[in-house]
């Protein structure tokens, strides 16, 4: 089997594309008109009170989180399906189905990526391609990290973020961020020729923040 080819929203090798506008992803799709893997992980966030939210915060997220995925897929998933193999791979978020009154804009766009990737898995019914989406919890990123301690802002770091967990993510089950590397592992294996019978699922990996057994 040969090596894949894949891009992380834009980003492969030294290539660098904005691709929340769709010159960055033309930019992307002229410079990679090739690959097997499509990793969707390109997003934003900000805690906003929605009464503040204006009309072009809405569209500005919705461009970046959503559209690139879907511009991206516009292309390279007709190619799959010609060659019948590939997969592509949303990044969603627990936000997607349990959404954050502070967030959301997010929540929005996290939720309107599940529906894609479901609909663009039913494109590849009897095909060896496949699409689904990784929901993660809330993840140890910078973003988050400075989130985190701009919500406590006198507490060391590590306090801060028990307190986070406990106060404003209580139903998690882990009760710490997760790893960003736990969330690779998971895209990995999606990924890989082992996960060929996995099509059309939203697949949480958020240390149990989501309370159902669905």
């Amino acid at each position: 089997m040969r090596e894949p080819n894949t891009i992380q929203n834009g980003l492969y090798a030294q290539s660098v594309a904005d691709n929340g506008t769709s010159a960055g992803v033309a930019q992307t799709i002229a410079e990679h008109p090739q690959i097997d893997i499509l990793v969707n992980n390109l997003g934003i966030f900000e805690a906003v009170d929605f009464f503040d939210l204006t009309d072009e915060a809405w569209q500005h997220i919705f461009d970046i989180n959503v559209m690139s995925g879907v511009r991206l897929a516009r292309y390279y998933l007709k190619q799959m399906l010609e060659q019948n193999t590939g997969r592509i791979i949303f990044i969603s978020s627990e936000s997607g189905v349990v959404p954050a009154p502070e967030m959301p804009h997010y929540a929005m766009t996290k939720t309107a990526q599940l529906a894609v990737s479901r609909s663009l898995a039913q494109l590849t019914k009897g095909s060896a391609v496949t699409v689904n989406t990784v929901m993660p919890g809330s993840t140890l990123t910078p973003g988050v990290k400075e989130f985190v301690g701009n919500l406590f802002p006198n507490e060391e770091y590590d306090s801060a973020e028990q307190k986070f967990m406990a106060d404003n993510r209580p139903t998690s089950l882990i009760q710490r961020l997760i790893q960003p590397e736990e969330i690779a592992n998971l895209v990995a294996f999606v990924a890989s020729p082992l996960a060929s019978a996995i099509n059309g699922a939203p697949l949480r990996i958020d240390g149990g923040l989501i309370p159902t057994i669905a």
